[in-house]
């Protein structure tokens, strides 16, 4: 039977705000497969636009880049860890327990860790960006409130080797999310458990620091 031929529906056009937000999350996925080497044309092609149009909406691979650490690495920080971390009410064990099993739940997949990866291979400026922030909202307060527990006075100096104890920590944390994603290597299957290992080792380490002074 032959009838009328068909038309493709068309494609729903998007506004200028969810096409962006397409782009991002576009950019997101090519970011961590090809790494930061390849051309915009390149990044154009894979999002199905002209490169004129994608400057458009970022003047630049730069501006994009920091678009997609706003997405994936500023918006996934949860404002209640910034409570938890400094909430003195708890015993400062509970509330790294608590933290670390949130924070590995929020960046323990695939694009985020190749993103990190990549961008500190490349230098891009996604790597630096995110050491500081776990410098300034995760170590130096962690060990601020050490202090505080350990009936240290406010305002102790935070010293050189109380940091690379906490950054020996967070790394071994962080390490084991990078061998059981990106190398795919057998892990420790209770994941709250190497957190809780990794925990006691490293406040037994600034403890036995401390106790010297």
């Amino acid at each position: 039977m032959n009838g009328a031929p068909r038309t493709k529906p068309k494609k729903k056009r998007l506004s200028s705000t969810q096409r962006r937000a397409e782009f991002i999350s576009k950019a997101i996925e090519f970011f961590a497969q090809e790494g930061f080497e390849s051309s915009t044309r390149n990044l154009a092609k894979h999002l199905g636009v002209t490169q004129p149009l994608l400057y458009r909406y970022f003047p630049s691979k730069e501006d994009l880049i920091k678009e997609v650490y706003q997405t994936v690495y500023l918006n996934r920080w949860q404002e209640s860890w910034d409570q938890l971390l400094s909430d003195r009410t708890l015993p400062l064990r509970d509330r790294l327990q608590t933290f670390y099993e949130a924070y590995t739940d929020a960046i323990f997949n695939t694009e985020w860790m190749r993103i990190f990866l990549f961008s500190g291979l490349k230098g891009v400026e996604i790597n630096r960006w995110y050491v500081g922030l776990v410098n300034e909202r995760i170590l130096g307060r962690i060990i601020t409130e050490f202090h505080a527990e350990f009936g240290q006075p406010e305002g102790v100096e935070i010293s050189p080797e109380e940091l690379e104890l906490a950054w020996v920590m967070h790394g071994g944390i962080f390490y084991y999310g990078i061998r059981k994603h990106i190398y795919e290597s057998p892990v420790l299957a209770d994941k709250s458990l190497m957190i809780s290992n990794a925990l006691d080792v490293f406040l037994k380490g600034l403890r036995d620091r401390n106790n010297k002074d």
